[in-house]
């Protein structure tokens, strides 16, 4: 194998494709790149068993060919190499190393051989459909810090996406939650999406799949099958397992009743909320918020270090009540809303609460109260 490329072209792809390859393996091959050159480019795939991104880029061959090379070694190589260089990377005959060679910088690596490269073969594909890469993002973000980290409820470690009906309407629905707190997105489901089954993408691959939809132009093809997603997006090709498990009915938990509603100012409501709970402790993160008509006080107690409150004007005409949350849940739900105002709408001191964000009907978030 012989081939010249740009050093930006191969950065930007190595970037992409070497992030999926963990730091320590306990399979050596599973440390690599695999590199195959053909036609007019070089495909780059990595994969950790679960997660496959391959990506080609244009490249001159002057010999085809295919092996694999430490990952994490040669994207850090490429990345050292000044700004505009061109790469050749040359593989000796007996296939054992690989030269990169940049001006006057040679490096040899370690090759191990492309037939023990493990291939996430993906079957057959039963539900295809095409999302633009701003609203694929969008259910991402809205929904993607509410994933459980707990590892013992492994169908919670990732987002839940089905199709629903809604005001009559086919949608396309994100869901995540981790038992404390729940966010749920929202879009008119494309073509094809109508009958998909559900299914939780998990969570490595949504960090992956987050960095890739970048660019605003470039469309999203999602296809499914039972136990696999594929998404292509622009030259990267990312394949993932699904977490084979079943997610809890999150409709159960969204509240209907809840008749005190309570609006305030967004960033007024988040940067409070930051200040007092400067004093809250570590591990409870309590902050109460005691409500009276136009008036929201935030206080935060804590044994060990004081305490503090702090006053906020709201529009709230309800009977006074209170109620206590994790100030970080707070604070991550408010940072995912668009809106300059939130709006809570709350039943009693005990019951979860509803939060929606006055910019995107489409977004829904409900936290579970704490005890103060």
């Amino acid at each position: 194998m012989r081939v010249t490329l740009e050093r930006a072209n191969l950065l930007k792809s190595l970037n992409h494709v070497h992030r999926v390859v963990e730091r320590r393996n306990t399979i050596p091959i599973l440390s690599n790149v695999l590199l195959n050159a053909e036609g007019a480019s070089l495909e780059l795939k990595a994969t950790d068993l679960d997660l496959e991104i391959t990506e080609a880029t244009p490249a001159q061959i002057e010999q085809a060919g295919a092996t694999t090379v430490p990952a994490h070694l040669l994207y850090d190589i490429v990345r050292k190499l000044p700004d505009g260089s061109e790469v050749m990377l040359s593989v000796d005959p007996e296939g054992s190393t690989m030269t990169v060679a940049s001006g006057r910088s040679h490096f040899k690596l370690q090759c191990l051989p492309q037939s023990d490269f493990p291939q996430l073969a993906a079957g057959e594909f039963s539900h295809t459909f095409r999302l633009d890469s701003a609203t694929m993002r969008r259910l991402i973000e809205r929904t993607q810090f509410a994933i459980s980290t707990e590892e013992t409820r492994y169908y919670l470690n990732g987002i839940f996406i089905h199709s629903a009906e809604s005001d009559g309407k086919i949608v396309l629905r994100a869901v995540a939650t981790d038992g404390h707190r729940l966010a749920r997105c929202e879009t008119e489901a494309p073509d094809g999406a109508e009958n998909m089954p559900g299914i939780i993408i998990p969570r490595k691959t949504v960090g992956e799949l987050q960095k890739l939809v970048d660019n605003p132009d470039v469309a999203v093809i999602v296809e499914l099958s039972d136990s696999k997603i594929r998404m292509t997006i622009g030259a990267v090709v990312l394949t993932s397992k699904l977490i084979d498990g079943t997610f809890p009915d999150y409709q159960r938990v969204i509240p209907q009743g809840n008749d005190k509603a309570m609006q305030v100012e967004r960033k007024t409501f988040t940067d409070a909320v930051d200040r007092v709970s400067t004093v809250s402790s570590e591990r409870g993160r309590a902050v109460k918020l005691a409500l009276s008509e136009g008036l929201l006080t935030l206080s935060v107690n804590n044994p060990d270090s004081g305490s503090a409150t702090e006053e906020l004007a709201v529009s709230y005409d309800a009977e006074p009540m209170e109620i206590g949350f994790n100030a970080r849940y707070l604070l991550d739900i408010a940072n995912q809303l668009s809106g300059s105002d939130v709006k809570f709408l709350l039943a009693d001191a005990g019951s979860p609460t509803l939060i929606e964000d006055t910019n995107d009907a489409l977004a829904l978030y409900v936290l579970m109260p704490m005890r103060v």
